[in-house]
């Protein structure tokens, strides 16, 4: 199975840098079995089926992209140096976190993200750092929320800086528990007025929750995919969602992850065919063609990146030919595409 195989030609024209609004107005390419319809997110209520169960991705995303400064003594005086730091997440003693330029830091060097925030270096690696800050707890998510950007993603980043309206644009309705550096954007397609039409229809909901981290972006670098090692994430399926998703599966109702997080995540708490336990811990599951999927019987998605990890979980869930089917039809009805892009809801 080699890289290229999920390969694929996007007009760059078709990466979209801001959503759609309002959110469920965003275009939605209906695969189900052998068929594709053209539909929208607030289409959802008539395509569902009463009694479908949908698993939602409750993480937060924090601002975790931080602008700071150093200060140093020179023979020349005092220099002040501007640092780009994104954070990662919570280490032992602090948090770790990329930083540009990394190698000119030093350890024991004080970086000020203005007069709300400021970090020690504690310690520097080969690729990362860890940062020990000033404040913790509440006084630092106040801080960061200040101080701190949203962390888009670097196909967005690339062409605009993040602002004050990715605040609420890269988060969810429903997001909870902090901790994401990256926003689980399927489920960026969901506003009050859906969930309340998906209610009444009688679909329902359950929630997990799947930290995702910056590693989601970085790409597969080996020619054999089934060598490539996954990044790991942290993640949580509570007794109560584990018991609403085996009992959907005893009962015959379909269970469809909005995400690909929120479906690695059910797919690594399955203990065999139809039955979820509880789950506490870190994920580094890979899913590509030849998975055998316990729990999952559909998925809602963003179209994906070509040669990316979740290109190759949509080819596991629907077949390699049957996604490249999908990824022509978005393609040439000029779908737009990854994290505020238009939705898919595949059907196996």
């Amino acid at each position: 199975m080699k890289l290229s195989d999920f390969d694929f030609d996007l007009p760059e024209g078709l990466i979209a840098t801001r959503p759609a609004r309002p959110r469920s107005s965003a275009r939605l390419l209906l695969a189900e079995g052998g068929a594709m319809a053209d539909r929208h997110v607030f289409d959802l209520p008539s395509i569902l089926r009463p009694g479908d169960l949908l698993v939602l991705n409750d993480t937060k995303v924090i601002p975790a992209r931080l602008t700071g400064s150093r200060t140093r003594q020179t023979g020349q005086g005092e220099v002040t140096a501007k640092i780009e730091v994104t954070l990662l997440e919570p280490a032992a003693d602090g948090w770790r976190a990329l930083a540009k330029p990394l190698r000119k830091l030093r350890a024991g060097e004080v970086i000020r993200f203005g007069e709300a925030l400021s970090a020690e270096v504690a310690e520097i690696g080969e690729a990362e750092l860890r940062l020990r800050f000033d404040a913790t707890g509440d006084a630092f998510d106040a801080a960061l929320g200040q101080v701190g950007a949203m962390p888009l993603p670097p196909y967005i980043a690339a062409q605009r800086a993040p602002d004050a309206q990715d605040h609420q644009d890269y988060q969810t309705v429903w997001a909870a528990r902090q901790g994401a550096v990256a926003a689980p954007t399927a489920s960026l397609h969901f506003d009050e007025d859906l969930l309340k039409a998906l209610a009444a229809r009688g679909v329902g909901f359950t929630h997990v929750t799947l930290h995702v981290g910056a590693g989601t972006f970085l790409p597969v670098k080996v020619e054999d995919v089934t060598t490539h090692r996954m990044h790991a994430e942290w993640g949580e399926v509570s007794p109560e969602a584990a018991a609403a998703i085996t009992a959907a599966k005893a009962e015959g109702r379909r269970v469809i992850p909005v995400g690909t997080t929120a479906l690695r995540l059910i797919e690594s708490a399955a203990v065999a065919d139809g039955r979820v336990e509880p789950f506490r811990q870190t994920t580094d599951i890979f899913i590509y063609p030849g998975h055998h999927f316990r729990v999952t019987d559909g998925l809602m998605t963003n179209f994906h990146l070509p040669k990316s990890t979740l290109l190759m979980l949509v080819s596991a869930l629907m077949g390699a030919e049957k996604i490249k089917e999908i990824y022509a039809h978005a393609v040439n009805e000029r779908y737009r595409f990854f994290s505020y892009g238009d939705a898919s809801l595949l059907i196996p």
